[in-house]
């Protein structure tokens, strides 16, 4: 357990905001899954200044999420204060989270995201801003530097702290790097050692393994999956249970993966009409899929399918299949 601000978490693991995915349907589904802490994609602070009906939209939460960051970006420190007001007021949002991470070129033009990372007097005079003006707790979700020659994690995050945050999440790459190469856990390590207020390790923890592992190579305390948790909220109930128990639960069956991705369609469903859940649910079914053999044909199916109809009874086809398989291994 640990906690940020005054909101407490059940265990150390935390679903990162990940942009396009993580809305109410996909947050819920995880949540249910024993995530401590999930976190909404972020949002522009302009499309909430301006009431725009999409970011409006973005802003939903199921109070079963709770506890829930909501993460919103920008480049001006007015338009932000005033998102941070109005997230702060009118949300059931838990904690308030500043990206200072995106690397997304559209996001960075606009002085946003991991644009902030070269400059540490900017974060203060930003997040102090924030902090100043709403209640609940303000976190910060960072990269370790902008690139190799401008690595600044230590004084950026004691920057994120004398400003009044209450969190850091550091993701160990730079912005260059985007989502190659190697996460860097020495930098994630050398905050933690240098900032009072908990730190969130984020990057390349693939296994419940690979999260015990950074918690104790870095004295973080918790850790953010992202893409791990793509189509496989197993792996945040894998990770929670070993960290709490040291038992390595096995790998949901074909079965148990397809009714969750049903379920999750079904959430989509009830968010957004079926036209737009089916087409926005057929990278999160391909994702479902990943591991299991046999599934080229329906992956290239699913993107065919543009009703609940179809695509519900492509993926209770390839589960049937896939039984009959086992059934035909065992026999044999």
């Amino acid at each position: 357990m640990f906690k940020i601000g005054n909101v407490e978490m059940k265990n150390q693991v935390v679903l990162a905001p990940m942009a396009g995915v993580c809305n109410s349907a996909f947050r819920l589904t995880v949540k249910e899954f024993g995530a401590g802490l999930v976190c909404a994609e972020m949002i522009s602070d302009k499309g909430i200044v301006l009431k725009n009906a999409k970011t409006m939209n973005m802003l939903y939460i199921d109070e079963r999420e709770n506890p829930l960051s909501l993460q919103i970006f920008g480049g001006e420190k007015e338009t932000l204060v005033e998102a941070a007001k109005f997230v702060d007021k009118n949300t059931n949002a838990d904690i308030i989270d500043i990206n200072m991470g995106c690397p997304v070129p559209k996001i960075t033009k606009c002085d946003a995201g991991a644009k902030w990372l070269l400059d540490p007097d900017k974060i203060y005079e930003m997040v102090s801003a924030v902090v100043d003006k709403v209640d609940k707790p303000v976190t910060v979700k960072m990269r370790m530097g902008w690139d190799e020659e401008h690595i600044f994690a230590v004084k950026n995050a004691q920057a994120v702290e004398r400003a009044g945050g209450s969190a850091i999440s550091l993701h160990g790459r730079t912005r260059v790097q985007m989502y190659e190469g190697n996460a860097n856990w020495d930098i994630i390590r050398e905050v933690k050692e240098a900032i009072n207020i908990p730190l969130i390790g984020n990057g390349d923890v693939k296994t419940p393994q690979d999260a015990k592992r950074m918690l104790d190579e870095t004295g973080c305390d918790a850790v953010m999956i992202g893409r791990a948790a793509l189509g496989n909220p197993w792996m945040i109930y894998r990770t929670v249970q070993f960290l709490e128990t040291g038992e390595l639960i096995e790998e949901p069956s074909v079965r148990e993966k397809i009714n969750v991705c049903i379920l999750h369609l079904d959430r989509l469903i009830a968010l957004k009409s079926e036209y737009v859940a089916v087409r926005e649910m057929r990278k999160h079914a391909a994702w479902y899929l990943k591991g299991i053999k046999g599934t080229a044909k329906a992956r290239n199916g699913i993107n065919e399918c543009n009703t609940r109809e179809e695509l519900v009874n492509l993926l209770n086809e390839l589960v049937l299949e896939s039984e009959a398989k086992e059934q035909f291994v065992q026999v044999g």
